[in-house]
């Protein structure tokens, strides 16, 4: 791949760790609260139902992608590839708040249950689905406009502000999706269907539009020097198919297991009926 006609300069890959002082130490608190919570669930009657060890697994398994997407070499190489950029966005995005949401119940949470209800309540429309869907997408469109992207590759506060946005969102979109307390509005028959493909639908098209767009579109790395010998364009096109192809792959994975989930709950139910119905 050339570039200008000639070779593409080539620099080794970054492959430092950025030991960050605020995303180990909120990653620790963050498990340490979570597994005090998780041992005092499991100990109470039915507990290991209600406190499974793949629970555990599941919100220790995302502060781990947090901080792999934080301090580890990721974090270093998205400043020398956009590809390697997405990855770190998808699992800010996705991936963490999915697998924390996933490892929390209504046992581990009770004594925040009723403090979320009545936020719910305070918050009106903004704790509705559609503000979520709305948020997740217009966030994630928002700092892909090529003046603000560039701003937060070079301006470390701006980018931390990036970082926070994009993992608020995302648990407030999965949130709605997974979460073990009922919410006062929320997602029956097919709405989660049409929640997760509008907003893939409009993810993924920012994705494919970052694929085969003709030329590189953010300043920051079109004047990098190249890791890997890959161009600029190539680059920005490989992360527009991480970003398109992972929204695809999250949205079919979610639906599947909300389809189980509901058979699951639909069965429990008809055993409750039956239990009850006079003979």
């Amino acid at each position: 791949m050339l570039a200008h006609g000639g070779k593409i300069p080539r620099v080794p890959a970054d492959l430092s760790w950025s030991l960050q002082p605020l995303p180990i130490l909120g990653a620790a608190a963050a498990g340490g609260a979570y597994v005090s919570r998780w041992r005092r669930a499991r100990r109470s009657r039915g507990g290991h139902g209600r406190a499974s060890a793949w629970r555990l697994c599941c919100f220790l398994g995302a502060l781990l992608l947090l901080l792999g997407a934080l301090v580890s070499p990721l974090d270093a190489l998205g400043d020398q590839l956009f590809l390697m950029h997405m990855l770190q966005h998808v699992l800010l995005l996705d991936l963490v708040p999915i697998l924390a949401i996933v490892g929390l119940t209504k046992a581990i949470m009770r004594p925040a249950t009723r403090w979320l209800q009545a936020l719910e309540m305070r918050l009106g429309a903004l704790a509705h689905p559609a503000f979520a869907v709305a948020a997740y997408v217009g966030v994630i469109w928002a700092w892909h406009v090529p003046a603000l992207y560039d701003l937060a590759l070079r301006h470390a506060g701006v980018h931390v502000l990036e970082h926070l946005s994009f993992m608020a969102v995302g648990s407030l979109y999965w949130w709605h999706l997974l979460s073990p307390i009922r919410a006062r509005v929320g997602l029956r028959g097919m709405a989660p269907v049409a929640y997760m493909a509008s907003t893939k639908l409009l993810v993924g098209a920012l994705g494919m539009g970052l694929a085969f767009a003709p030329s590189a579109l953010y300043a920051f790395y079109v004047h990098r020097t190249r890791v890997w010998g890959i161009s600029a364009v190539t680059d920005q096109a490989l992360a527009g198919l991480i970003m398109a192809v992972e929204q695809s792959i999250v949205m079919g994975v979610a639906l599947a297991a909300l389809f189980i989930r509901a058979l699951g709950e639909s069965e429990r139910e008809q055993q409750r009926r039956e239990r009850y119905e006079p003979v």
